[in-house]
């Protein structure tokens, strides 16, 4: 028997572990989504639109504030919804829809913030040849690369699971649609699903971390051979703020994909899930507004134009 068949739909259980009213809840997440998409959103427009920022970091920055706005934009709408309505299902087909767009997201921006850390660590490492390293086609390339590797890699996870047969619940233990999770609800042996998950992950997952915390290792080892503190200083100020994204974003979700399912109560799922997929993205323009002195001066570039003087 096929799992359309079996299961149409899957009801959220994920806020059922807090207690009630959980009107606090779409309050809080309202205002992290519009934060969400006005901060990135006006991230992007600037980076865009402003010429001095027409960088290889800036880059990268446009397509990471992007991804923020997509990969948001994948749950948060339907959380905020299941916490008004009385029902908190989702159908088969819209579940699937879900976990594909999430894990392809998610599969870029672990690529996309290695990639950052590389950039980061030519610049600062190797000045000289930075330009040539850094072209515009390498930065094409690097960027198509790691957008064609998370598509594929949700390709992958999504078909897996929809093959598999979800007849022992239709309750799920999360709020929204993710792999670990939905395999718990199957009847069926899933070994191959744990198998491919644990590889995919640190493949996309521990190796991008990995490269990472080497890049910042030879960044900080370069820094400290600065001789003047404002060029130390001036040097770590433009990783901070890369660095505290990567901490927060990878940390939790390999929470969220690596550990043993058992040893820890469900909730810890949730708040694990909303670290990466609903803080992180909030924080992102808050990080790259409030400790980039070059971003805010753009912002008031394109926000406050200066007329030219009137004859």
């Amino acid at each position: 028997m096929g799992n359309q068949t079996e299961i149409r739909e899957f009801v959220f259980l994920g806020f059922s572990h807090f207690p009630k009213p959980h009107s606090l809840f779409f309050v809080l997440f309202l205002t992290m989504y519009v934060t969400t998409l006005f901060g990135n959103g006006l991230i992007l427009a600037t980076a865009f639109l402003d010429s001095s920022l027409h960088t290889p970091m800036y880059y990268f920055i446009r397509h990471l504030s992007f991804l923020d706005m997509c990969y948001t934009s994948v749950t948060l709408p339907h959380v905020l919804k299941n916490l008004l309505a009385e029902s908190k299902s989702i159908s088969f087909e819209g579940c699937l829809a879900q976990l594909y767009f999430l894990v392809a997201f998610v599969g870029v921006e672990c690529l996309l913030l290695a990639v950052m850390a590389y950039d980061r660590y030519v610049a600062i490492c190797h000045p000289l040849t930075y330009t040539l390293l850094m072209n515009q086609t390498s930065c094409t390339h690097l960027v198509v690369a790691s957008w064609v590797c998370g598509l594929l890699n949700s390709v992958l996870h999504t078909a897996m699971t929809s093959i598999v047969p979800f007849c022992a619940s239709h309750k799920l233990d999360h709020v929204f649609c993710d792999v670990p999770q939905l395999l718990k609800l199957s009847c069926a042996d899933t070994f191959p699903n744990q198998i491919t998950l644990v590889v995919v992950t640190m493949l996309l997952g521990v190796s991008p971390f990995l490269c990472i915390m080497v890049s910042y290792i030879h960044i900080v080892i370069a820094v400290l051979r600065i001789r003047t503190s404002q060029g130390r200083r001036k040097a770590f100020s433009t990783c901070a703020s890369h660095l505290t994204v990567v901490t927060l974003f990878f940390t939790s979700g390999m929470f969220n994909y690596n550990r043993p399912g058992s040893s820890y109560p469900a909730y810890l799922d949730t708040l694990a899930s909303v670290l990466y997929n609903v803080v992180t993205p909030t924080l992102n323009p808050i990080i790259y507004c409030l400790r980039n002195k070059e971003m805010q001066e753009a912002m008031r570039r394109v926000l406050c134009p200066k007329r030219p003087p009137s004859l």
